[in-house]
């Protein structure tokens, strides 16, 4: 029908640019008919986020660092300038020197103009909520991807997907480059969408996160996602936290060495109450090289702790990797 006339990148970009309103509710009424065909049978959704590079280049994305490191190298190119200007005009005039020195001018003019501009995204970057500046496409976000020290200036873009048949029930568009904070969004918006009581999310380890498995709790929907391995003391081969067994009856810690820890108080921290556990015992254990180099070691407690043990269950994960 198209004579294989093949249509350009652009066509296909402003195709979808133009017609996003209809793209999306195609997508809403093909996860419609899935349903009325019953193959979103399981109320289980897996949630990830895949990074989409956007059209603006990384030159063209600013930061308040970028910005001071870029203002460095211009500075010292100008350094560099003015000594061989100074060079020239020790030497005899030249025809070639006047070339070289007029060469030597236009690029101090153009080192100029790019500082100035410097100033006005500085001012840009500092007045952005995330001190962050896309010139090209400024809904775009710089973000770090798996691979190591590697980035894009992209965009994040949250899937639920069914994990029986592995369709898509929702997406969403973000610029924020972390997933920590979009699990109850999507699992939200994915139990909406299914229309169901509860539901259960599967999601990585990068989606671990105390409030965020809460507000799902709190919207009936059930977390499957592993911790993240950050305990320094795991690291450097002492006992980690998950060495210490919680006992509800008695609010209080068993440790290694099968001391309790009661608990001593509760501090707030980011808007969390952490509950305090330790003992007096850590002076004359026979074990503690093994546990803390501090006088004794403390277990904090989130008051919703108790909900981060389902967050942490693997099954429905291993299953659906399978």
């Amino acid at each position: 029908m198209l004579g294989r006339l093949a249509p350009d990148h652009k066509t296909i970009a402003d195709f979808r640019k133009d017609n996003g309103l209809a793209l999306r509710r195609v997508c809403a009424r093909f996860v419609e008919l899935c349903c009325e065909m019953g193959l979103f049978a399981t109320a289980s959704v897996a949630v990830d986020g895949s990074k989409f590079k956007a059209v603006n280049n990384r030159d063209r994305n600013f930061t308040r660092a970028k910005v001071q490191r870029r203002r460095a190298q211009l500075d010292e190119s100008v350094a560099r300038y003015l000594s061989q200007l100074d060079t020239a005009d020790r030497q005899e005039p030249t025809e070639a020197l006047a070339t070289k020195v007029t060469k030597l001018k236009e690029k101090l003019a153009k080192l100029k103009e790019e500082m100035g501009k410097l100033v006005v995204y500085e001012k840009q970057t500092l007045a952005s909520p995330d001190q962050q500046i896309s010139l090209t496409d400024p809904d775009s976000r710089s973000m770090a991807t798996s691979g190591r020290g590697s980035g894009v200036v992209g965009y994040n873009v949250q899937v639920a997907v069914d994990t029986e048949q592995h369709l898509i029930v929702t997406h969403e568009v973000t610029n924020s480059g972390s997933d920590r904070a979009q699990l109850a969004n999507m699992a939200k918006q994915a139990k909406a969408v299914l229309g169901t009581r509860t539901l259960e999310a599967v999601a990585d380890r990068g989606y671990f996160s105390g409030p965020e498995i809460l507000a799902c709790h709190e919207a009936g929907i059930i977390v499957t996602s592993p911790k993240p391995q950050t305990s320094s003391a795991k690291a450097d081969g002492r006992f980690g936290k998950q060495d210490f067994v919680y006992l509800p009856e008695e609010d209080a810690y068993r440790c290694p060495a099968e001391e309790q820890l009661p608990y001593r108080f509760t501090s707030q921290e980011d808007g969390k109450l952490i509950r305090r556990y330790w003992t007096t015992a850590c002076q004359n254990c026979s074990i503690k090289s093994q546990c803390t180099t501090g006088p004794e070691r403390r277990i904090p407690r989130w008051e919703h702790e108790h909900l981060l043990a389902w967050g942490r269950r693997t099954s429905s994960l291993k299953r659906f990797q399978r």
